[in-house]
């Protein structure tokens, strides 16, 4: 049995973590990458000291209990994106 969304790309449907150029990273499933976008489904995102915490901090938290998916859908824009990696990465 092969996967319905071939054309997705090997991070679709996985967790993942995208670092952004001006700081804020956002965490969810991702549903595309593209030349010109990152497209995440059931996503949040965190900056810097927000709630007094870092984003080491936050990213912590996310890896071991999961992230609260306040953002329904959002498209990073492909030069906004510095990185992108599991959230299961950070786990281990």
């Amino acid at each position: 049995m092969g996967t319905f969304h071939s054309d997705k790309g090997a991070l679709h449907g996985i967790t993942v973590v995208v670092r952004t150029k001006a700081g804020p990273v956002y965490v969810g499933r991702c549903d595309t990458v593209t030349p010109h976008a990152v497209y995440l489904l059931q996503a949040d995102t965190h900056e810097e000291g927000k709630d007094g915490k870092s984003i080491a901090d936050y990213l912590a938290g996310a890896a071991q209990w999961g992230h609260w998916p306040r953002i329904d859908h959002i498209e990073i824009p492909a030069g906004d994106v510095a990185s992108i990696q599991r959230l299961a990465e950070l786990a281990s």
